[in-house]
């Protein structure tokens, strides 16, 4: 049997509403296309954080990475849950050639999963484009990616003063390659955006973007110690994400900014 799906609390505050809204995707996706199990490809999964429990629904996962350590893990996590799970070592110019077939010899991929990959690429643009051409009609992708306005926030609060500034005035260019570091020097760094610039990547790829949300709005501000100490303030913590994540006036301080594209 597969193992059981984590719930919000247990993924933690953040993840715990990220995957809710992944949840209802592949569920809407799955009664759009009366087909109970849905192909999958996640972009950088890594040890399949998300790859596994979706795979636990009963959907054909494929988790393309680079590191042959992550995939060791993914399969690992998937062979303790139960479930199968297709793992390809490659990167996001390799989709058009781990892309299941599916009914009928349909190539392509239901949903894809694009979460902190845009940071790295060497084209976010072209990364965005590769990713909907795999997609399948009314597929979706989900992106989610580091937050700009966050980057400046956290520097501000650790007391990197003058960093934090310089990364405010980087802003306007939305997705820098470079951050400076805290000797005033520039390093690579990996890129932070805006919601507009995300968006922006997704309409670009011919994409119909949906609404905004911030993940970890609150979560990586808050000291650890008092979701430790205190049983209910977990949920509660969650409960305020879950508030958050949506609102304009919060969702653009998230540490992760995740928008959903439509084919």
């Amino acid at each position: 049997m597969a193992g059981e799906i984590r719930t919000g609390a247990a993924l933690g505050a953040g993840a715990g509403v990220l995957w809710d809204t992944l949840r209802e995707v592949v569920s809407a996706r799955a009664a759009q296309t009366g087909r109970a199990s849905l192909d999958v490809v996640d972009v950088g999964g890594g040890t399949g954080g998300f790859a596994v429990p979706i795979a636990s629904l009963g959907h054909r996962v494929t988790v393309i990475d680079p590191s042959p350590d992550s995939l060791a893990a993914a399969q690992r996590r998937a062979a303790e849950a139960g479930v199968p799970l297709r793992a390809v070592q490659g990167d996001v110019s390799d989709l058009t050639m781990v892309a299941a077939a599916g009914p009928g010899g349909e190539a392509g991929a239901d949903v894809v999963l694009c979460h902190s990959v845009l940071e790295y690429v060497e084209s976010p643009q072209a990364a965005m484009t590769a990713i909907a051409a795999i997609l399948r009609s009314d597929g979706v992708v989900s992106v989610l990616a580091a937050s700009a306005v966050a980057a400046v926030v956290h520097r501000a609060l650790a007391g990197r003063f003058d960093e934090a500034r310089r990364l405010i005035a980087a802003m306007p260019a939305g997705t820098g390659p470079a951050s400076p570091d805290g000797a005033g020097g520039p390093v690579a760094m990996p890129r932070r955006f805006t919601l507009e610039s995300v968006t922006g990547l997704i309409e670009k790829a011919g994409l119909r973007p949906g609404p905004g949300h911030g993940v970890r709005v609150f979560t990586d501000l808050v000291p650890s110690m008092l979701t430790d100490t205190d049983p209910g303030a977990a949920g509660a913590l969650l409960a305020l994400e879950e508030a958050a994540s949506a609102h304009p006036a919060f969702r653009g301080m998230a540490t992760q900014l995740h928008v959903l594209g439509f084919r």
